[in-house]
């Protein structure tokens, strides 16, 4: 039992503990961080997973040297395809979960489900599904549900899956080559934890303002 404990806190506070993970696991921290990637990407019951920091703590352990041998603690060249692909294939499993349990949800009336609020949310991705998967990728927990609302919705999976990759690269690479690039400063080192919290409050704070700007907007739309 207190095994168990020490795995989960290990793997709900990775970001934290990521230097401790490459040493004693090796090559098998890439397949770690691709499951959490894949994780909090693709099942929906998990997006609580440390997906933004984890990235630019990976990228910072990436310009780090191993003590023993020299070189980088993880590749930068292998991480950054490797989380791409994680979180591409994470969106994917999302959005056929949706797809697949879609109809049922607009056929069958669900007394803990809103049925105008998924008509607007099926409307609202038929006319700005691009941008807002897009968007999602930087926003905790939002990231998570886009996909899955999009498959709910009439959005084509052509069409999510061009943005979806391109959202899935716009991530990986921002965050993970901020973190290999300024990860390692002095300053940054000695406010980890600040920056961390930083990184998540940039993501946030756009849509969230966009969000109330169309909420405060909207009555004078209706006048």
């Amino acid at each position: 039992m207190e095994l168990l404990k020490h795995f989960f806190d290990l793997l709900l506070h990775l970001d934290k503990t990521l230097v401790e993970v490459v040493h004693n696991y090796g090559n098998l921290t890439y397949l770690i961080l691709f499951l959490i990637i894949f994780t909090e990407t693709g099942v929906i019951v998990f997006p609580f997973l440390p997906g933004d920091s984890l990235l630019f703590v990976a990228g910072t352990l990436a310009a780090q040297p191993n003590p023993d041998t020299g070189h980088p603690l993880l590749n930068i060249v292998l991480l950054i395809p490797l989380l791409m692909g994680a979180a591409f294939l994470g969106d994917n499993l999302n959005y056929l979960v949706g797809d697949y349990l879609g109809p049922r949800v607009f056929r069958e009336n669900y007394k803990f489900l809103n049925r105008k609020y998924l008509d607007q949310t099926q409307d609202f991705y038929a006319k700005h599904g691009g941008k807002t998967i897009i968007m999602a990728r930087f926003v905790p927990i939002v990231r998570t549900f886009a996909p899955f609302v999009a498959g709910v919705g009439t959005m084509t999976y052509r069409y999510f899956a061009s943005f979806s990759i391109a959202g899935a690269a716009l991530w990986v690479i921002s965050l993970t080559l901020a973190g290999y690039f300024f990860g390692n400063i002095e300053w940054v080192q000695k406010n980890f934890t600040l920056v961390i919290y930083a990184i998540i409050l940039v993501s946030v704070v756009p849509p969230m303002w966009s969000f109330l700007k169309g909420k405060l907007g909207s009555p004078k739309a209706g006048q």
